[in-house]
C-alpha cells in the first residue's frame, strides 16, 4: 500500500509539475504520507472488527453445547469453500470449545480475515498472549552497561554497605559530627579554641590507640577507627595553624611529619596498605594546607624528598601499587604547578637535583615493584610508573632547560642512557622473569635516543636517522626474536617517511643530484625496501606469547606492500629531485630543464624497475618483478608529457635517454616472459597482462612516431596546413601496416612455431590486441580528416589525388582492408574476427570510401572554384551541388553496372536507390538554381548516365527465373 502510494504520488506529481523531478519528489512524499495515513486507519478498523468477532465468536461458544464429531466426508465444493473462508462482512460461524492440538493452528485462525498483503500487519492480528504455544521463549533483553557516574556511585556504594557498614557510617557521622562540634562551640564562644583543639586531638588520638589495640580482635575494625584517627589529628593540626594561627608554620608542619610517621610505622608494623596510603595522603598535603605563599621550593621539594625516599623503603619490603601511585602523583602534580606558576630561570640550579632524584626513585619504585610480585607469566610491571615517570618526567625536565641551547636534546640523551643501561642491567641479572621490564626499559631508552634527534636537528635529519635507527630495532629484533623492537622499527619508519614527506618540495643548490631530499628519500626507501625483504620470510621468529602471536599475523602480510611503498618512495624523491626548483644567486629557477624533466623522471623508474627485476627474478622474489610490469606506463605518460613541454624525442639529449629506456623496456619483456615460462608450460599461455605489455608497446612506437613527424612538421612551420593534420594519421597507418606485414606473417600457429620472440608467442597481441584500437583510430581519424581538411598543401600546390590528405585517406582504406585480410584468416580467429568476416564490416569500408570520394569533390570545389571552406556555403554552392548529381550518378552507373554483369540483383537495386536520391536532389535543390549553367549541366550529365546505365546494365533477372534473350534496342523505354 506505501508502495503503490510512493508510485502513483510520482507520477501525479511529475505530470502536474512544471518541473519534472521537483514535482516526482514532491509527489513521491505525499503518496508516502497518504499510504502511511491508509494503511493506518485501515489496521484500525480491522482491529476493531476483530474484536467485534472475537466477542460474537466467544457468546456463539458459550451457547452452543459440545457436538460430536462429524463422521461423513466432507464434500470438497465451492459453497464448503466459502463456509471455511468468509468474506470480511460474514459473520463468523460458531467454532466447538475444544481444545487445539500443539502442532495445530489456533481457533482464530479459522476466522481471520486471509488479505492477500504484507502490509496489513497488525498487532492487533497477533495470537494472543494466553493462546500462544508454551514452548515460546521471549528473547532476552539488550545488556545495558552502567555510565562512568553509574560505576562511581556503585564503588562508593559498595564501599558503604560493604563489610561492617555500621561502623563505617558511625565513623563517616562522628568525623562530621565533630568538625560541626568545633564550629558551633566556634560561634558560641563555650570554650576556647585552644581548648577545643586540644579535645578533638585526643579524641583522634583515642580512636588511634583503640584502634591499634583491637589490632588482632578485630583487624578490620582496627584499620578503619586508626584511619579516622589520622585523620582527625591531620585536622586539628591543620585548622590549629590555618584556621585560628595558634602555631607557628614550623611547629605545625613538624607536627604533620611526626603524625605521617607515627602512621607509617603503623601500616608497616601491622601490614596495613590502607593505613599508609591515608598517611602519606595526608604527608603530601601537609605543605599544601600549612602553605602562606612565601615558603621555599627547596624546603618543599626536600620534605617531598623524604616522603618519596620513606615510599621507595616501603616497596622494598612491600609490593604497594597505590602507595608508591599516591608519591607518584602528589610529587609531580605539585611540581608541574609550581613549575608554571613559579619557576624561574635563577631557579634551575636548585630545582634540577629535585626532579633527578624523584624520577630516579619513581623508577627504583617501578623495578621494585616489579620484583615483589612475581606472576605466572613473569614480574608484573606498574604500567604507571613504567611510562608515566619518563613522560612527566622529561616534560618537567624540557621547561627546566628550555633556555638553553640543545639542552632539552641532552636531557633526552640523558634519559636515553639511564634507561638503556637499566635495560642492560636487567639483562645481565633480572632472568627471564624480568623480561617485559627490560624490553620496556629498552623501548622507553631508544625512544628517548630517537627523540634526541629531532630536539638537535633539522626535520629532513631527523627522518634519516630514524629510519637507520628503525632498521637497526627490526634487525635486532628479527635476530633475537622479539616482536617489540621490530614493531618499534617498522613505528620508526613509518613516521620518519611521514617527516620527510615535508621536505621533499625543500629548494636546495641548483646543481643535479646536489639535493639532500633526495639522499635523504633514497636512504629511507632503502629502510623499506630491506625491511621488505626481511619480512619475505614471515611469520619470523617470536617468543610465542599472546601479542606476539597477533604481530606475527600482522607481520605475514607486510612484504609486498612494504616493498611497494619503499619502491614508490624512491620514484617519489627522483620525480621532486627531476621537478625541483633550485637557488642560485638568489634566484629560483628549474634545475632540469622543462623539456627533460619527463624523460628524466621516466628513466628514473626504468632504470629501478629493471633493477628491482633483476634481484626478484635472482632470488625467486616475486613483488620484485612488480615494478618492471609499469614501465610501459611510465613510458607513455613520459611521451604525452614531454609532447606537452613542447620536446621531441629526436631532440639531444633525449634521444639518448629514450634510447635506454626503450632498450631496458625490451630486456624486461624478455625477462618477465622467461620468469613466466619458468613456472608455466607451455609459454603459450602466457597471462593477459603480457600480451597487453606488447600490444601497449606498439601504440608506444606510434607515439614515437607521431613525435618525430610533429618535429619535422615544427621545424618547416607547417602547423596550419594539411600536412599537420595529418600525422596522427599516418603514424597509425605506418604503424597498422608494420603489424599487419611483421605479425600477420604468424597468424596461424603453424607459422609462429617457426618465428622466435617476441612473434612466438605474442603476435596474436600484435596483430590482434594492438590493431583493434589503431584500426579504429585510422577509421575515425580517416572520416574526421575527410570532412575537416581543406587540403591547404602549401607551399605545394594542390593537386587532386596527390596530396597528403587524400594520399593518407587512400593509405587508410588499403591498410584497413589489409587487417581485415589478416584477421579473417587467422587461427584461432580472435574474437573481433567473427565480426569482420560479416557482410557488415565491408560496408563500413565501403561507406568510408563513399565519404573520402565524396570529400574529394569538395576540396577540388574549394580550391579552383573559389567556394570557401565552410558547411554553410559549401552547402549552398550549385557548382558543388552540380558536381555532386554527376559524381552519385557515376558512383550509381558503377555499381550497376558491377551488379548486372555478376548478376547481383540487391547491389543493383542499391545503385537504383543512389540514382533515386540524385533524382529527388535534382528536383528539391539543383531545380532551384534558376538561369544557372550547374543546373543544366547537372541535368543533361545525370540524364545521360541514366540512359547508359538502362542500356547498358539492366535490372539482373532473379535467381530462379530463366534469363530472357531480348534486343538490346527494345529494352530503352522512352
Amino acid at each position: 500500500m506505501i508502495l503503490w502510494g510512493i508510485f502513483w504520488g510520482a507520477v501525479v506529481g511529475a505530470l502536474t509539475s512544471y518541473d519534472f523531478f521537483q514535482g516526482l519528489v514532491y509527489g513521491a512524499m505525499l503518496g508516502l504520507a497518504a499510504g502511511l495515513t491508509l494503511r493506518r486507519a485501515l489496521n484500525k478498523w480491522l482491529q476493531a472488527q476483530r474484536k467485534l468477532w472475537e466477542t460474537e465468536a466467544g457468546t456463539a461458544r458459550d451457547a452452543t453445547p459440545p457436538a460430536a464429531p462429524a463422521q461423513a466426508p466432507r464434500a470438497a465444493s465451492a459453497q464448503d469453500n466459502e463456509r471455511r473462508s468468509p468474506p470480511l462482512e460474514a459473520e463468523p460461524p460458531a467454532q466447538p470449545d475444544l481444545a487445539p492440538l500443539p502442532a495445530m493452528a489456533p481457533p482464530e485462525a479459522a476466522v481471520a480475515p486471509t488479505l492477500a498483503t504484507a502490509e496489513l500487519t497488525d498487532p492487533a492480528w497477533q495470537i494472543p498472549a494466553s493462546r500462544k504455544p508454551a514452548t515460546e521463549v521471549s528473547a532476552p533483553a539488550n545488556p545495558t552497561y552502567p555510565s562512568p557516574l553509574d560505576g562511581a556511585f556503585t564503588a562508593a556504594k559498595a564501599w558503604l554497605l560493604g563489610g561492617n557498614t555500621m561502623l563505617r557510617v558511625g565513623l563517616l557521622i562522628l568525623f562530621i559530627g565533630l568538625a560541626f562540634l568545633a564550629r558551633q562551640a566556634a560561634h558560641m564562644g563555650l570554650l576556647p579554641v585552644e581548648l577545643r583543639l586540644v579535645a578533638i586531638g585526643l579524641v583522634g588520638a583515642a580512636l588511634l590507640v583503640f584502634g591499634f589495640r583491637q589490632r588482632l580482635a578485630k583487624p578490620g575494625l582496627s584499620l578503619t577507627l586508626q584511619g579516622g584517627g589520622v585523620a582527625v589529628l591531620y585536622l586539628t593540626v591543620f585548622a590549629a595553624f590555618k584556621l585560628y594561627g595558634l602555631i607557628d608554620p614550623l611547629p605545625a608542619f613538624g607536627l604533620m611529619v611526626i603524625i605521617c610517621a607515627l602512621s607509617c610505622a603503623l601500616a608497616l608494623l601491622q601490614n596495613a596498605h590502607s593505613l599508609a596510603v591515608a598517611a602519606f595522603l595526608g604527608g603530601f598535603a601537609t605543605p599544601v594546607l600549612l602553605s602562606t605563599g612565601g615558603g621555599s621550593h627547596v624546603a618543599l621539594f626536600a620534605y617531598y624528598l623524604l616522603l618519596n625516599l620513606a615510599i621507595l623503603f616501603i616497596a622494598y619490603k612491600r609490593s604497594w601499587r597505590l602507595l608508591n601511585l599516591v608519591g607518584f602523583f602528589s610529587t609531580f602534580v605539585v611540581a608541574g604547578l609550581w613549575g608554571v606558576l613559579s619557576y624561574r630561570p635563577e631557579h634551575y640550579a636548585s630545582a634540577q637535583p629535585f626532579l633527578i632524584a624523584f624520577v630516579l626513585i619513581f623508577i627504583a619504585a617501578s623495578v621494585l615493584y616489579a620484583r615483589n610480585t612475581p606472576t605466572r607469566l613473569g614480574n608484573a610491571v606498574d604500567s604507571t610508573l613504567v611510562f608515566g615517570t619518563p613522560l612527566i618526567g622529561f616534560g618537567l625536565q624540557a621547561g627546566l632547560v628550555a633556555s638553553i641551547p640543545f639542552g632539552q636534546a641532552f636531557s633526552a640523551v640523558g634519559f636515553g642512557f639511564v634507561y638503556l643501561t637499566l635495560a642492560w642491567a636487567l639483562k645481565r641479572r633480572g632472568g627471564v622473569s624480568s623480561q617485559m621490564l627490560m624490553e620496556c626499559f629498552l623501548a622507553l631508552g631508544a625512544g628517548f635516543a630517537t627523540l634526541a634527534v629531532p630536539l638537535a636537528l633539522d626535520a629532513r635529519w631527523v627522518s634519516v636517522v630514524w629510519a637507520l635507527e628503525g632498521l637497526g630495532a627490526f634487525w635486532v629484533g628479527m635476530r633475537q626474536a622479539r616482536w617489540m623492537p621490530r614493531a618499534a622499527g617498522l613505528l620508526l619508519v613509518a613516521v620518519a617517511a611521514l617527516l620527510h614527506l615535508n621536505g621533499l618540495a625543500a629548494r636546495g643548490s641548483a646543481h643535479a643530484l646536489l639535493n639532500p631530499a633526495l639522499w635523504h628519500g633514497l636512504v629511507l626507501a632503502l629502510a623499506m625496501l630491506l625491511m621488505a625483504w626481511w619480512l619475505r620470510a614471515a611469520p619470523l621468529p617470536h617468543s610465542g606469547s599472546r601479542w606476539a602471536e597477533v604481530f606475527a599475523r600482522l607481520e605475514s602480510g607486510l612484504s609486498v606492500p612494504m616493498f611497494l611503498v619503499g619502491f614508490g618512495y624512491a620514484c617519489l624523491a627522483w620525480l621532486t629531485e627531476t621537478t625541483r626548483l633550485g637557488t642560485a644567486n638568489g634566484l629560483s629557477m628549474p634545475v632540469y630543464a622543462e623539456a627533460v624533466q619527463p624523460v628524466s623522471t621516466m628513466l628514473g623508474w626504468v632504470v629501478a624497475a629493471a633493477v628491482a627485476l633483476w634481484l626478484g627474478q635472482k632470488k625467486q622474489w616475486q613483488v620484485a618483478t612488480w615494478p618492471a610490469r609499469a614501465m610501459l606506463p611510465a613510458l607513455l605518460v613520459a611521451c604525452l608529457w614531454q609532447g606537452g613541454q613542447g620536446a621531441h624525442v629526436l631532440q639531444w639529449p633525449l634521444w639518448l635517454m629514450w634510447g635506454i629506456a626503450l632498450t631496458l623496456h625490451v630486456w624486461a619483456l624478455r625477462r618477465l616472459h622467461a620468469l613466466h615460462s619458468e613456472t608455466v608450460e607451455p609459454a603459450t599461455d602466457a597471462p593477459r597482462w603480457l600480451h597487453a605489455l606488447h600490444a601497449g608497446s606498439a601504440w608506444l612506437v606510434c607515439l614515437q612516431l607521431a613525435d618525430a613527424l610533429w618535429m619535422a612538421i615544427d621545424a618547416a612551420n607547417l602547423w596550419r596546413s594539411s600536412w599537420a593534420s595529418v600525422v596522427w594519421l599516418l603514424s597509425a597507418v605506418t604503424v597498422l601496416a608494420g603489424l599487419c606485414l611483421w605479425a600477420g606473417r604468424a597468424h596461424r600457429p603453424e607459422h609462429r612455431a617457426l618465428r622466435g620472440w617476441p612473434l612466438n608467442p605474442y603476435a596474436p597481441a600484435y596483430y590482434a590486441w594492438a590493431a583493434a584500437p589503431l584500426a579504429l583510430l585510422v577509421f575515425i581519424g580517416a572520416l574526421w580528416l575527410a570532412w575537416t581538411s581543406p587540403g591547404d598543401t602549401r607551399p605545394l600546390p594542390y593537386v587532386p589525388l596527390i596530396n597528403p590528405v587524400e594520399i593518407a585517406l587512400a593509405l587508410s582504406m588499403v591498410v584497413l582492408l589489409l587487417w581485415r585480410r589478416t584477421m579473417v584468416a587467422a587461427e584461432p580467429r580472435p574474437p573481433l574476427a567473427h565480426w569482420l568476416a560479416t557482410p557488415q564490416a565491408p560496408l563500413a569500408l565501403a561507406a568510408l570510401g563513399f565519404v573520402a570520394l565524396n570529400t574529394v569533390w569538395l576540396r577540388v570545389a574549394h580550391h579552383f572554384f573559389g567556394v570557401p571552406w565552410r558547411a554553410d556555403a559549401l552547402f549552398e554552392s550549385f557548382v558543388v551541388q552540380t558536381g555532386y548529381a554527376i559524381l552519385w550518378s557515376l558512383l550509381a552507373m558503377a555499381l550497376m553496372l558491377m551488379a548486372h554483369r555478376r548478376a547481383l540483383r540487391p547491389w543493383w537495386m542499391a545503385g537504383a536507390a543512389l540514382q533515386a536520391v540524385v533524382v529527388v536532389k535534382l528536383m528539391l535543390i539543383d531545380l532551384s538554381n534558376a538561369g544557372g549553367m550547374e543546373r543544366t549541366v547537372a541535368f543533361i550529365a545525370v540524364g545521360v548516365l541514366m540512359l547508359l546505365v538502362g542500356y547498358f546494365a539492366p535490372l539482373p533477372p532473379k535467381a530462379d527465373s530463366p534469363p530472357v534473350a531480348s534486343d538490346p534496342t527494345t529494352e530503352v523505354q522512352p
